[in-house]
């Protein structure tokens, strides 16, 4: 018997790859019904016929409702009855929010907050709000408005203190391989395609996890937070160069030309960073170390301006951030051995039987 035993689970954003990850989870636990919330009937569709044709056993388990987050009163309409919440829906590709930043600001700000509010009315027992590292020192739309994303939950949280019927926290995590619209798909595709393999930067690093992991995050922060909390999973890091490298070696083995593929450098995007911190020295500071996670609980202050602004804390100099440039850092095997972690990657080279179309390149 596990926690969510008879228990109805919200996933907003869940025919995204988190959402998949999650389904791939519970489907076979004694969970009673998992919710879909999404605005992409197409998505939702593939999703109801894949579980239809493949798990015809659990199916029943997932209802779908067609709503967008910005809209309460569709997100008020999945979330009777429902017990916990995992708030993935989003705007995420950075350059699609720089040129739309007020879609970013309506979805991952606005929309979050109605899913909060929403939950917190209908007396959700945990909502579990997905961000990024790029909310950390954000300097682009995308990580901005998830930084709001992230402010927004932990009011919330902190406005309903640890007497709430609600738990609200917040994960942050680094690059997920092969989520939908990621790098890693992109340059297999190039590399089928006989084309060159294009990196910004070569020695731009970026964290890697798998959506076993993302999925990891999420239930730790579900079982361990409190009101307020934000949880981050250590993980390890690789150069871009050292991915290309681990993907040309890895693909050898479908076809020994793929090894030979051209890299082509085309320099860092508008946006984009050097390496990507998880934790900022600020909260490293009041972090706990709960041994493959950092727990920040939320600033317990309460509006008294002098605490803000005329007292401070010398030690906040003396502590480091948490990046992609100072964590575990992966070399070419190691990067290999992550890779062939990845259901599509396992497929393309034979070690499973192929679950999607071969043109279907994501986790």
């Amino acid at each position: 018997m596990s926690i969510f035993k008879d228990k109805v689970l919200l996933i907003t954003g869940g025919t995204g790859s988190f959402g998949n990850a999650v389904l791939r989870r519970f489907l076979d636990s004694d969970i009673r019904e998992i919710r879909i919330l999404s605005r992409d009937e197409k998505k939702q569709d593939d999703m109801r016929h894949f579980l239809q044709a493949n798990r015809a056993d659990v199916a029943h388990k997932v209802k779908f409702y067609i709503g967008n987050v910005r809209d309460r009163q569709a997100v008020d309409f999945a979330m009777a009855g429902v017990d916990y919440v995992f708030s993935a829906a989003a705007l995420k590709q950075v350059p699609s929010c720089e040129f739309f930043p007020m879609e970013a600001v309506r979805t991952n700000v606005e929309g979050t907050n109605n899913v909060l509010l929403s939950a917190i009315a209908h007396e959700v027992k945990n909502v579990v709000v997905l961000s990024t590292d790029k909310a950390a020192y954000p300097i682009n739309a995308m990580g901005i408005s998830k930084a709001m994303m992230e402010k927004v939950a932990i009011a919330q949280g902190r406005a309903l203190g640890s007497e709430g019927k609600t738990t609200i926290c917040c994960t942050r995590y680094g690059n997920v391989m092969a989520s939908r619209g990621s790098v890693i798909p992109l340059w297999v595709e190039q590399m089928m395609e006989g084309k060159p393999i294009t990196i910004t930067d070569p020695n731009m690093t970026r964290y890697m996890m798998t959506l076993d992991d993302a999925v990891d995050l999420v239930i730790y922060a579900f079982t361990h937070g409190h009101n307020g909390d934000l949880f981050v999973q250590k993980a390890p890091a690789a150069t871009l160069d050292v991915l290309a490298q681990a993907l040309k070696e890895v693909y050898a083995k479908v076809d020994p030309k793929y090894g030979e593929t051209e890299v082509k450098v085309i320099g860092t995007r508008h946006g984009e960073k050097l390496y990507e911190t998880l934790v900022t020295r600020e909260e490293m500071l009041r972090s706990e170390d709960m041994g493959n996670y950092f727990r920040i609980p939320c600033d317990t202050r309460d509006l008294n301006y002098d605490k803000f602004f005329t007292e401070g804390d010398d030690a906040i100099s003396r502590t480091e951030d948490y990046h992609s440039h100072n964590t575990r850092r992966l070399d070419v095997e190691g990067m290999k051995e992550l890779l062939l972690k990845l259901n599509f990657i396992r497929e393309d080279l034979g070690l499973q039987a192929r679950a999607k179309s071969r043109d279907y390149r994501s986790e």
